[in-house]
């Protein structure tokens, strides 16, 4: 399938909409979920609707879904959550500020998760990627004082 908007509009969408939902407000951004036991989140730039729909906390499993007029046209799938180095529940907290902290900063290039590098305080992002808003995939990961805490991986591209 053919973008139906400018890519670099599209990707654009994709920054902004993955900064209004979870990476700005966490589970406070979501609505009445369509899918039983399920967080659901949502932003819209008509004729785009950008929907995370994703299951779990500690460890989670998700699918981002952007819309172009109700048709579905790119969708990335995504699991991970702590490791066991990170076993405390103000851990959990600590973890997930600092990564919705990197994911404010996804740029149009690489608007699938966060930069290749952030740092804030004893936390570092890190996010390697390989192809294209099109079909692309990759790993995030986050240490703490050098120990990895935290480990994602997803892929996705445009619907065919």
């Amino acid at each position: 399938m053919r973008l139906p908007i400018p890519r670099e509009t599209f990707a654009a969408f994709l920054v902004t909409a993955k900064g209004q939902t979870y990476a700005a407000q966490g589970d406070e951004a979501t609505i009445t979920p369509l899918v039983p036991g399920s967080r659901q989140l949502e932003y819209r730039e008509d004729p785009l609707l950008y929907r995370d729909i994703y299951f779990g906390g500690a460890y989670f499993v998700g699918q981002e879904t952007v819309y172009h007029d109700s048709l579905a046209v790119w969708a990335m799938g995504y699991a991970g959550g702590l490791t066991s180095a990170a076993v405390r529940p103000i851990d959990m907290r600590q973890v997930y500020d600092f990564l919705r902290a990197a994911l404010r900063q996804v740029a149009a290039d690489r608007p699938y998760r966060g930069p290749r590098t952030f740092r804030q305080g004893e936390y570092i992002y890190l996010d390697e990627s390989q192809g294209e808003v099109d079909c692309f995939w990759g790993a995030e990961t986050i240490t703490h004082q050098g120990q990895q805490v935290y480990q994602l991986h997803y892929s996705g591209g445009l619907l065919r």
